[in-house]
């Protein structure tokens, strides 16, 4: 594949995109899930970490990361930039960035299809102090995505940004100096990018309000791993020591906590018990307190969760907040939970108060859900009906996989592209667990679900 032209690579991708856009998912609900299912490398460290590696001066090995379209997505832009890409196996890939030459990362048929393009202004301002850079796309939420804090934390280290035309421009042609960064929201998003500028800037960068979500951890660790000078990840405070040089070298990337999250709801929304290898479970916390409340049993195993439900679902009242609060990403996979539980519940959403686009597709399921402002009222009901439905966005989208499968009838969700750039062999891990699901072309969709019916 490396030895492919850009117009080749250009092509391959679009067939493959068009070729998902084609595809829909059928589930025949109603079935509870047993059996063990392991979770893949973090996406959102993934996504860091590789647009990391153009701040490394030689080769990096990068293991554990997941095999999503984002993360291909990521890698298609550093073969672009001129990198060597070599996918060792499924789980491992090896990056050497020496050969990068330019700081156009302008690749708009690449960037629109992932929301963490940005993190190359980071990187390429951290190794060259310019980056011009294709403005991401990636979900919608219903709202846009602010950028404001990644403004205000590269003009803090010295460069002039200039954003026109989709086009992130950042610039300084004398090298970053290290500052002082405050952060008037805690946003992982700028955390992270900032770090990642900081990281050879001259002198010392403290980050303050710093988000504090294990992926930011994993991009610290990586960085230190090749010789950055980081401390204090996982706090609101980081202090970032610039050096001039990161080192080759080897990091596994952590697993993904909002994948592990998935199945929890998926269990606890079906019924039935299963074990999910491979996790951290610090991280699961307080989502397992959460659906401990509803009346579904959690058991640390150490490096696994066992996850049992029985029993009906209890209501429960849920406030959105950033690490180490309930986390955005499970929303939507949770708020499935409360759509069956008894009782009326209230979610209230503090990270990204717009993300309720996705309510009205579980309404098309039964669900009685009154959105106002940044809070949802949702009132439980005895089972969800199967119905035709599209995804919006990558959680939402998984949300509408558990809903069918907890519901009675067949659901068929379209817009599956957007489940398919975050989550690894989601529907092949979800049928070994015993759900009913098949991907079909949109041709056959007719004949399929007249199958799926019968």
């Amino acid at each position: 594949m490396l030895a492919k032209s850009a117009g080749s690579i250009k092509n391959a991708e679009m067939l493959a995109y068009l070729e998902i856009c084609m595809e829909k998912y059928i589930i025949n609900g109603g079935k509870p899930l047993y059996g063990n299912v392991s979770v893949s490398g973090a996406k959102n460290a993934a996504l860091a970490i590789v647009s990391a590696a153009v701040l490394v001066d030689g080769t990096c090995v990068i293991e554990n990361i997941p095999k999503i379209r984002d993360v291909a997505v990521h890698l298609n832009i550093l073969r672009r930039l001129g990198a060597s890409v070599k996918l060792i196996n499924d789980k491992t890939v090896e990056i050497n960035c020496s050969g990068i030459r330019t700081t156009n990362a302008l690749f708009n048929d690449l960037t629109r299809k992932t929301r963490a393009s940005y993190y190359f202004v980071g990187s390429l301002l951290g190794r060259f102090g310019a980056a011009h850079v294709s403005l991401s796309g990636g979900c919608n939420f219903g709202g846009v995505r602010p950028i404001d804090q990644h403004i205000k934390g590269f003009e803090q280290l010295g460069a002039k940004v200039d954003v026109r035309s989709g086009i992130f421009h950042a610039e300084c042609p004398d090298g970053l100096i290290g500052s002082s960064v405050f952060f008037d929201i805690s946003s992982v998003g700028a955390t992270m990018n900032i770090m990642l500028a900081a990281v050879k800037a001259k002198g010392m960068t403290y980050l303050e309000n710093a988000a504090k979500e294990p992926h930011i951890v994993d991009l610290a660790n990586f960085l230190n791993t090749m010789g950055a000078d980081i401390k204090g990840a996982g706090t609101d405070i980081i202090k970032i020591r610039g050096v001039s040089k990161l080192r080759s070298g080897f990091y596994s990337i952590i697993p993904d906590q909002i994948e592990a999250g998935t199945y929890m709801a998926a269990v606890s929304a079906c019924g039935g018990e299963i074990i999910i290898n491979d996790v951290i479970t610090k991280h699961l916390d307080c989502i397992s307190a959460k659906l401990a409340e509803m009346g579904v049993e959690v058991e640390d195993l150490g490096d696994a969760v066992r996850v049992r439900r029985t029993g009906e679902l209890s209501r429960t009242n849920i406030t959105i907040l950033p690490y180490p609060g309930y986390p955005t990403d499970m929303n939507p996979q949770t708020a499935v939970l409360l759509c069956l539980a008894n009782g009326t519940s209230v979610m209230t959403e503090t990270v990204w108060p717009s993300r309720f686009k996705y309510m009205d597709e579980l309404k098309r399921m039964g669900a009685i859900v009154q959105v106002d402002g940044s809070s949802a009222v949702i009132e439980g009901v005895k089972a969800l009906s199967g119905a035709p439905v599209e995804a919006c966005d990558l959680r939402a989208g998984s949300a509408l996989v558990i809903a069918g499968m907890a519901a009675t009838g067949v659901t068929e969700i379209s817009g599956i592209e957007h489940i398919e750039r975050g989550y690894e062999n989601l529907i092949p891990k979800l049928r070994s667990l015993g759900a009913d699901i098949v991907t079909v072309n949109v041709a056959d969709n007719d004949e399929a679900s007249l199958g799926a019916s019968v």
